[in-house]
Parts: C-alpha cells; sequence; structure tokens
C-alpha cells in the first residue's frame, strides 16, 4: 500500500492499515493526529511530563522512537527530544499554515509526530517537537 506524506511524494510504509483499521486501532485524538496531521493542544499530555528512565514508541506501530536520554524540557508544551533512534523517523516539508516546516513521521508506519527546529541543545542542535498522543512509553524493566 502506497501512503502520501505530502502533495508531491508517495511513500511505502513496512507497516500499513485501511482507514476504517487506523480507526479501530487508534484512539480519536491518535488518528487525528498520526493520520490526520492535526497537533494536540499544548499541555495537555501526560508524557510531556515523563521523567523515568524509557523508550517513547510510535503509538501506530510501536516502532521505538526515541530514548528518555534524549528528552529535554523546551517550554513548548510538547514533549521535545534531541535525537530520534536510528532510522526510526523521516521527515517532508511541511507548507501548511502559511510557513515551511520539517514534520517528521515514523519511518515505519508513516504516522505524524510533529515537527523537528534548529534551535535544540547541544549535541546534535535539534529540536523534536514531537505530539504525546502519537506516542506512548515503555519504562526500562529495571526502574
Amino acid at each position: 500500500m502506497t501512503t502520501r506524506l505530502d502533495g508531491r511524494a508517495s511513500h511505502s510504509f513496512n507497516v500499513t492499515h485501511t482507514d476504517a483499521e487506523w480507526r479501530k486501532i487508534l484512539t480519536p485524538e491518535q488518528y487525528s493526529v498520526l493520520r490526520g496531521h492535526a497537533t494536540e493542544r499544548a499541555g495537555t499530555c501526560a508524557l510531556l511530563y515523563e521523567k523515568r528512565k524509557g523508550t517513547f514508541i510510535c503509538a501506530g506501530c510501536d516502532q521505538p522512537l526515541f530514548v528518555a536520554k534524549t528528552k529535554f524540557e523546551s517550554g513548548t508544551g510538547w514533549p521535545s527530544f534531541n535525537e530520534p533512534e536510528p532510522g526510526s523517523v523521516a521527515t517532508t516539508t511541511d507548507t501548511s499554515h502559511g510557513m515551511v516546516r520539517t514534520e517528521v513521521h515514523c519511518s515505519q508506519c508513516g504516522g505524524h509526530l510533529g515537527h523537528v527546529f534548529p534551535d535544540g541543545p547541544p549535541p546534535t542542535g535539534l529540536r523534536y517537537c514531537i505530539n504525546g498522543v502519537a506516542m506512548n512509553f515503555l519504562p526500562d524493566a529495571a526502574q
């Protein structure tokens, strides 16, 4: 199955479902963000406050996206990370809302996660601003 990421390109993903299947798998809010490119209200997701060691995974396909040690407080109201797990995310150009941004999506299912900005802390200088509802958290077993 081919999933459109933007108006210019299409891409095949390892995890695919029909629209009806996605609606059964995801909550309405997850569906709105992951499949509809919506943004959750700032400060509303519990993962913003998650401080345990562990891994943030895609709510659509369970792919590991970010480890807790890369999370930082950006003051934006969304979970922020300075580096994804290798190969876990891909990006496209987002020209919605009258601006040009870099959209971040899951490389395995194509779900919209958020955006990446060049104003993060060292060592990467990047801020992956991610919708918390697009992820689940798996704490390390040794907690």
